[in-house]
């Protein structure tokens, strides 16, 4: 069970529809009005690409608020060269994990869903890992999606136009949902 709480909305009820385990995915259905964002394939994603997510970061120490985290692609691949990953700079914690990765037009383009375990770097490399972390890239996400009949068909078009960056954040704010797994 799920809940999902929106700004303005309170705490509604979510239910998982389908679970991607192999990429990390998972697609809730929750009444109510959502914003939409586009989605645009991950092959037209450039390395050094500007990218930023909208999330809730350790909610009881950060609080409830929704929180940006803007960077960059650092890698088109993941930890190990792993191909459904991209590596970001935007510095994530938990709490963005299943949250959308946008670049700079507001294009969903990835979902936040790692990073590299602190005590093992430290304890392989020496050193703490320092705004790595990981987004599924969003062809798979897309294929995922297409999977599902209804979702398929609301598909939003990818945007094209340059909008101001604090545009694309406003947008990314609207859609992004807190989600508590009890």
């Amino acid at each position: 069970m799920a809940t999902a709480t929106q700004a303005g909305a309170g705490l509604i009820d979510a239910k998982v529809v389908q679970v991607d385990a192999a990429n990390d995915l998972a697609l809730l259905k929750a009444d109510g009005r959502f914003a939409p964002l586009p989605i645009v394939p991950s092959r037209t994603v450039a390395l050094g690409g500007t990218v930023a997510a909208v999330g809730f970061p350790d909610v009881g120490l950060q609080g409830f608020a929704p929180k940006l985290a803007k960077g960059e692609i650092a890698s088109l691949s993941g930890a190990g060269d792993d191909p459904r990953y991209f590596q970001i700079s935007a510095p994530c914690q938990p709490g963005n994990s299943g949250g959308a990765l946008v670049d700079a037009r507001g294009n969903v383009i990835g979902i936040v869903s790692a990073k590299p375990d602190a005590a093992a770097a430290l304890a392989a490399s020496g050193a703490l890992p320092e705004n790595v972390n990981y987004a599924v890239k969003s062809s798979f996400l897309l294929s995922f999606l297409e999977s599902v009949p209804d979702v398929a068909a609301k598909l939003k078009k990818p945007d094209t136009a340059d909008e101001k960056f604090e545009e694309v954040v406003k947008s990314a704010q609207s859609a992004a949902v807190l989600v508590l797994v009890y």
